[in-house]
């Protein structure tokens, strides 16, 4: 048995001779083609020699593209013992790529042999072929556009050769002219040319997967010939010749020596040097000249002019631009009218100090630049007289007494404008209607007004910054022609959060209006605070508060008007609007000793601000004063008394009273029932006939004041038995046509038990009348039970209605016992029959 220690040293040598460099010697690749189109399929096949073969029998080759592994396709054993595996890789998407033959060997992937894999695309022909002659070089410098990206090494080769015609014939070739790497352009020498003689030029491109050629160019060297640029120079102005108008510029031009015996044509272009105005071209120059008069420029005014030519009438190149040739208008004397504006002020009789502004208006779009300005004035029979030569827009000087009018000019080197007069007119037309400003934004300033009648020609216009800048500095005019305009809109010299001053003044025929002056703030910022609120004085029912407003702060916002609110005890609120000129208010109708809270709201055209709040109490009123007013109360409730007493004492007895008046029994008679009737009182009584007349449950007696005796005693055709006049009344007034009916109680127990009134007179011969009454009070209870609703004054065993008399052993029973008996009078010892007897 072998020992432990000498296999490990038997494994070690067979490490050492089975090294990795000796497997990779035993594989080797073999590829279709190295270098394939972008996309196309390749195969490859790995073989292991059969000196390697013994170590690895049973080992199974693989494929490996970059980092990725891929399938083979198969995998077999040669005749002469060698081990072969085959790959096709369909679709070949690398640019550039190893394939890897591997083979597993003591548990790891070893490479055998690598092939490096090239793809890409056959040349497109080369396009846009172009040649030049560069006559300073001599050379026929030739560019092109090589096309996409082969992916692939290519090579372009410029090939040409000499033709005659229309290079349908090869007479000779030229030697071929290959670009340094990454060019695309290339130079054939002047020695390899002939002048004048056609020839063929095209571009070839080569790789390993094709050869493309670009079209051909038949072409004679000088037919594309590119001259130098001229060189411009300033035409030198000669005594002879009259200077240029102030809008022209003259140059003259040397063309290229070497070119000067090849016929050209040339073009100009010119361009302010300020401005941001684009290059523009002159019009055509004549061949074979070499001086140019260019006009329509702007005077006083500097210009940068530029030439190139080409060959002409034969074709050729333009060549390039030449270097800039810098030249300057000469000055024209301005044509400009002038705006002025004046202000006097009298410093003696005889003198007045004058300050005259203006401002020129060109005329013309050319008007010439403005070098300085005079004020003059002609004395009568003496020479001009110079007020003021000044290059700024005003000017200070006293005017002489005799002088009524001036006159401004402007000037320059090239010449003065025409004279504008200047005449002083008096302030006697009429006022502007209104006037109004307001801040549109930071910059700028909107002034209104109302046209007067009748309508100025123009408006002359000032602003400035207002207090507390001193007046009349730095200020800004200008002045409006049109009449008719009610507004314009400032923009110069505009900053905002400031306060301007602005006067406006009509302008009118040989005379002018008085000015109109305001003030506005050019964008306004939020007033910091509002007045504090104080309470000045204060009464029982009223209370004066004042406050005091802040100075106007630069660039913040008037307060336009006032807002107090005052709130009392039980949160009712109370408010007043006051304009921004107010400076206290006095609350009145206010509460004897109670409490409010007021404060102040200042409203601005940007916002509100409110102020502090106060809280006051109004004075209570005097012990004296209460005394007043309670005596007063009294008296009042007082009379109001008295007047209710009265009402009720003289005004007529109700009909009705709330309940009925019932005197004591035990001292009562039946004469004291009985009310009188009222003289006053008159009744309408309904008919005894009326059906719908219910029964009569309460009769009541009317005595009449003068009671005369009568025959009474007699029989009446009622029936009353012979009752006395007082007892007679109570004889039932029944329904006649009920005469002949029994009638039947009523079943209800609820029904209402309704009373009446007879009116009957003692002497009279006919049967007494009653009226129902409006009471439903129901009869009093007493020993005996109530009568029915069907009976009145008779027992139960006497019928309703019966029509015959009594019979005459009843008759005092008929007169008294009744009246014992009537519910109302039950229990009650009855005094006074003697009285009647009297009757």
């Amino acid at each position: 048995m072998v020992e432990p220690r000498t296999w490990s040293l038997a494994r070690a040598a067979m490490i050492i001779l089975l090294l990795p460099r000796g497997l990779e010697q035993c594989g080797h690749i073999r590829l279709s083609a190295p270098i394939a189109r972008l996309g196309d399929p390749i195969t490859a096949s790995c073989i292991i020699g059969q000196n390697c073969s013994h170590l690895v029998p049973d080992s199974e080759i693989l494929w490996k593209l970059g980092a990725e592994l891929q399938p083979g396709e198969r995998q077999q054993r040669l005749p002469d013992g060698s081990l072969e595996s085959t790959i096709t890789l369909p679709h070949l998407n690398h640019t550039r790529a190893f394939l890897f033959c591997c083979l597993y060997w003591n548990n790891r992937l070893q490479i055998l042999d690598q092939a490096e894999l090239q793809a890409g695309y056959p040349p497109t022909p080369p396009h846009n072929l172009s040649c030049l002659m560069d006559l300073k070089s001599n050379n026929l410098i030739c560019q092109w556009e090589p096309g996409p990206d082969t992916h692939l090494p290519t090579s372009f080769t410029l090939k040409s050769f000499k033709s005659r015609g229309n290079c349908q014939t090869q007479e000779a070739p030229i030697l071929d002219c290959v670009p340094e790497a990454g060019q695309s352009r290339c130079s054939i020498p002047r020695k390899h040319l002939h002048l004048y003689q056609t020839m063929g030029i095209w571009v070839q491109a080569d790789n390993v997967l094709g050869t493309n050629q670009s079209q051909k160019l038949c072409l004679d060297p000088m037919d594309v010939a590119k001259l130098e640029p001229p060189t411009l120079w300033a035409l030198d102005p000669s005594s002879e010749a009259a200077p240029p108008p102030p809008n022209c510029l003259r140059l003259r031009w040397e063309l290229w020596e070497p070119g000067q015996f090849i016929d050209q044509k040339c073009e100009l272009r010119y361009q302010p040097q300020h401005g941001e105005a684009s290059w523009a071209l002159a019009a055509p120059l004549l061949p074979r000249t070499f001086q140019h008069e260019l006009c329509g420029l702007l005077p006083a005014t500097a210009y940068t002019l530029q030439m190139r030519c080409i060959r002409w009438p034969l074709p050729g190149h333009w060549s390039d631009w030449s270097p800039s040739l810098e030249l300057s208008t000469a000055e024209l004397a301005p044509v400009v009218k002038m705006d002025t504006w004046w202000r006097q002020r009298q410093l003696d009789p005889r003198t007045v100090d004058v300050q005259l502004f203006w401002k020129p208006v060109p005329l013309e779009e050319d008007s010439g630049q403005i070098q300085g300005y005079v004020v003059s004035w002609s004395p009568s029979g003496q020479a001009e007289a110079v007020l003021c030569n000044t290059s700024e827009l005003s000017c200070a000087f006293r005017l002489p007494p005799e002088a009524r009018q001036l006159a401004l000019v402007a000037y320059n080197r090239a010449g003065a404008s025409r004279p504008t007069p200047v005449a002083f007119s008096e302030s006697r037309g009429p006022p502007l209607a209104g006037l109004h400003a307001l801040g549109q934004d930071p910059h700028s300033l909107w002034v209104g007004w109302e046209t007067p009648s009748p309508q100025p020609q123009g408006y002359v216009i000032e602003w400035g910054l207002g207090p507390p800048s001193p007046s009349n500095s730095n200020k800004t005019w200008r002045i409006e022609h049109n009449g008719s305009i009610t507004g314009t809109l400032l923009r110069e010299n505009i900053r905002p959060f400031q306060l301007y001053e602005i006067t406006v003044t009509p302008l009118y025929q040989d005379t002018v209006g008085p000015s109109q002056l305001i003030y506005a703030y050019s964008q306004e910022k939020d007033p910091s605070l509002a007045p504090e609120l104080h309470l000045k004085h204060i009464g029982k029912t009223w209370a004066q508060l004042e406050w005091v407003p802040e100075a106007p702060e630069l660039g913040k916002s008037p307060f336009t008007h006032y807002t107090i609110f005052w709130t009392n005890a039980q949160d009712q609120s109370f408010s007043t609007v006051l304009n921004a000129s107010a400076r206290g208010f006095v609350l009145h109708d206010l509460e004897p000793a109670s409490l409010y809270h007021v404060h102040l709201m200042a409203t601005s055209r940007i916002r509100a601000t409110n102020s502090t709040g106060l809280t006051l109490m109004t004075l209570a009123l005097e012990e004296s004063e209460l005394h007043i007013l309670l005596g007063l109360f009294s008296l009042l409730l007082l009379l109001i008394c008295l007047c209710g007493a009265a009402r009720l004492c003289c005004g007529p007895r109700k009909k009705n009273p709330l309940w009925p008046s019932v005197p004591d029994p035990a001292h009562s008679s039946l004469g004291s029932w009985m009310p009188s009737i009222m003289a006053e009182e008159t009744f309408q009584l309904p008919s005894l006939r009326d059906p719908s007349m219910p029964p009569i449950a309460k009769i009541t007696v009317l005595e009449e004041e003068e009671k005369k005796p009568g025959p009474w005693e007699s029989s009446d055709s009622s029936g009353t038995c012979g009752l006395p006049t007082l007892v007679q009344p109570y004889v039932l007034q029944g329904d006649s046509r009920a005469a002949s009916t029994q009638l039947q109680p009523q079943s209800s127990p609820s029904n209402q038990v309704l009373y009446g009134k007879v009116l009957g007179s003692p002497t009279g011969s006919g049967p007494g009348h009653y009226f129902r009454c409006d009471s439903t009070q129901p009869l009093l209870g007493g020993l005996s039970p109530s009568p029915k609703s069907y009976e009145n004054l008779w027992f139960p065993n006497s019928p309703l209605g019966a029509t015959e008399a009594p019979s005459s052993s009843q008759e005092d029973d008929c007169a008294f016992g009744p009246l014992l008996d009537f519910p109302l009078l039950q229990g009650l010892q009855v005094h006074g029959v003697e009285e009647l007897e009297g009757f």
